[in-house]
């Protein structure tokens, strides 16, 4: 790495929680402590409020209050954040930044993108989440109270106005950052902004085929999915998948789900030979990722996809729909298929019956992980920042 070496005040929309912008955000500062760089990260959280300045790397945890409210299960608003503004302000003034970097439209991105403008440093947003989909897929219940045409027509109208105002919101940074291809073009034509990729690493260590620790008489093919259990990752295709296979006469199969969210209990009904492992870190996480067969993720929505790098990295081929970032990931017929939800049934048959393949695609699969590097994705990160700093001495090595 040879670039630029500001100083970083980072504000996550989550940091703890299970979800892809925490754990890029956790990788993030970790990747700070590992080169010595000067990086504040300012977040959220349930704990009582902490500073800490352990080295380069500073951290305030500022917590949220009783007028917050659930997100997800995991993830909360706090409507009255900005009382924390005095705290955050004097050590912003200690730490002196050259810049500040959000993640989104939480309160805790509108507060560090009001405080970069009131202290005149240039301002990074990073796209993490497709809030524009998520919110049309979330409003299904509504939607389906209107007739046909008008659903379609309000479901579009919800998802253009969405993307309307999570447009408006970036477009006060100076340089956005998206974790694939198509996002950066989307972002750049509504913005009028530079993007830089800032795609996703895997720790290969962790998420390894070795840690496959399955029982020598289960002959059963292991599906899984990892993620959250929500109506905007599509689940619901997964109980349609366990009946087709079964219609199919495919009964030497069942399915590892691990994560929690909304749709738990819907598809405990429908999937009761499904193992439910609720949410899974470490060493049981990549162990459960190694024992699968196929990686089933019929998600739209996400904008890359960090469990589908996991699943790969674990010598897991993957199956993923054409939309989204997943795709980005996948190369169709290598180390997994890219298919519409209509055929999702018959690409997980048409692998598994056909064992020399499955056998070819499970180190493919690990192949391609490796090249994904959370070091290598941060520099990238660093050498965009460079495009909105004014030139300075020192330098990363």
């Amino acid at each position: 790495m040879n670039t630029l070496l500001p100083r970083v005040a980072y504000f996550p929309d989550s940091f703890h929680e299970v979800n892809g912008v925490a754990h890029t955000s956790r990788n993030f500062e970790s990747f700070a402590r590992r080169r010595n760089l000067p990086f504040l990260c300012v977040r959220g959280g349930d704990r009582a409020q902490a500073i800490t300045e352990e080295g380069s790397v500073w951290t305030l945890e500022l917590p949220r209050g009783f007028l917050s409210f659930a997100l997800e299960k995991d993830l909360r608003y706090d409507p009255a954040f900005l009382r924390h503004i005095p705290l955050i302000g004097e050590v912003l003034e200690r730490f002196k930044p050259d810049l500040i970097h959000i993640t989104g439209p939480s309160e805790v991105g509108m507060l560090g993108a009001g405080l970069a403008h009131h202290l005149g440093l240039p301002l990074a947003a990073s796209w993490h989440t497709n809030v524009h989909e998520y919110l049309a897929r979330r409003s299904k219940w509504f939607l389906r109270l209107l007739p046909k045409r008008q659903s379609a027509a309000t479901g579009q109208k919800i998802e253009d106005l969405t993307m309307a105002a999570a447009a408006r919101f970036y477009s006060v940074a100076q340089v956005l950052f998206a974790p694939n291809p198509e996002l950066c073009t989307m972002l750049r034509h509504a913005t009028g902004l530079p993007c830089h990729l800032m795609p996703r690493g895997v720790d290969a260590e962790l998420f390894d085929p070795v840690k496959r620790k399955r029982e020598p008489g289960d002959r059963d093919h292991l599906l899984g999915f990892v993620g959250r259990l929500s109506v905007e990752k599509n689940v619901a295709l997964l109980a349609w998948v366990q009946q087709q296979l079964e219609q199919a006469g495919h009964h030497s199969f069942r399915f590892l789900i691990v994560g929690h969210g909304s749709e738990l209990e819907w598809l405990r009904q429908r999937m009761p030979r499904a193992e439910f492992t609720g949410v899974l870190k470490g060493e049981a996480l990549s162990t459960a990722y190694a024992n699968m067969d196929l990686f089933v993720f019929p998600s739209h929505t996400d904008t890359f996809g960090n469990v589908v790098l996991e699943a790969l990295a674990s010598g897991v081929p993957a199956i993923v729909t054409p939309d989204g970032g997943p795709k980005t990931i996948v190369r169709d017929g290598e180390t997994g298929r890219i298919v519409p939800d209509e055929q999702f049934a018959a690409a997980v048959s048409g692998i598994l019956a056909n064992p020399a393949k499955h056998a070819e695609m499970r180190p493919a699969a690990r192949e391609y992980a490796l090249t994904a590097s959370w070091d290598a994705v941060f520099e990238g990160v660093y050498a965009g920042y460079e495009t909105v700093l004014p030139q300075q001495e020192q330098a990363v090595g």
